[in-house]
This record gives C-alpha cells, sequence and structure tokens, in this order.
C-alpha cells in the first residue's frame, strides 16, 4: 500500500497483528482506537493510520510499554522469527531477575508450599492430634 505521495506504507492495526504484538486484528484495531498508542511522539485513534518504516511506535502491552521502530512493512503474518525481522526494540522489557533486583518488594513473602494447606495435608494433622471429622 502506498499514500498519495507514492510512499510505501501499511495500515497500523495490520502490522501491528503481522509483527505478533496482538493475536488478532481486531484486538490491534482496539488497542489504536483506545488512544493509547503514538506514531512518532503523536497519539493517534485511527486503526487506518499507515506507517512506515523508520516510525517509533510506543504503546502499552501488558505492564510493559513498549517502544518499537518499524524496520520493515510485513507481507503476511508470518511465524515469530519472521516477525522480529520487522521492528527494532528499543526498550526491552525487563527480565524477572532484572525486575527482582530494582525491586526487591516483588519478592514473595512466603516459601512455595507455606500457604494454606491442602485436605490431604490436614487429614494429616488431624490424625496427629488424634482428631477425627
Amino acid at each position: 500500500m502506498s499514500d498519495a505521495l507514492g510512499q510505501p506504507g501499511q495500515r497500523i492495526d495490520r502490522w501491528l497483528w503481522c509483527a505478533r504484538f496482538l493475536k488478532s486484528r481486531s484486538l490491534a484495531a482496539t488497542l489504536v482506537q483506545s488512544g493509547r498508542i503514538r506514531v512518532n511522539g503523536d497519539r493517534i485513534s485511527k486503526a487506518s493510520r499507515i506507517v512506515r518504516p523508520g516510525d517509533t511506535l510506543t504503546f502499552p502491552l501488558g505492564p510493559h510499554i513498549r517502544v518499537i521502530k518499524v524496520l520493515f512493512l510485513a507481507e503476511r503474518r508470518g511465524p515469530a522469527s519472521e516477525a522480529q525481522l520487522l521492528y527494532n526494540d528499543l526498550d526491552p522489557p525487563a527480565s524477572a531477575a532484572q525486575r527482582d533486583a530494582v525491586n526487591p518488594s516483588a519478592t514473595p513473602l512466603r516459601e512455595a508450599g507455606s500457604g494454606r494447606p491442602t485436605k490431604r495435608e490436614r487429614r494429616q494433622t488431624d490424625a496427629l492430634r488424634g482428631e477425627e471429622s
């Protein structure tokens, strides 16, 4: 697809879907229509907005804010390995280890298995006490 000046471009909802940021094109269109996506710093709200190679996209995806530079336009929605070649992640999300190092309060307060007892554990406790239910 090209615009009036003949520059190649692609609808942003289709590009987001082909780059595998969202599972369906309708979800991509909904994200764009929510007004939470920016193209080169400008907030957009129309799924028909054309993106071109070199554009920078900023949008929330789960708990992260993604900053993506469009490198190529998508011809089809191919496998993930092809989709990763379409963009350059300028601010990749932090790994779990990095998040825990930065925010130690995010670590669990209890050890695994120290929560509410299971039915089996409760029966074993009752048997030790000599109680029957």
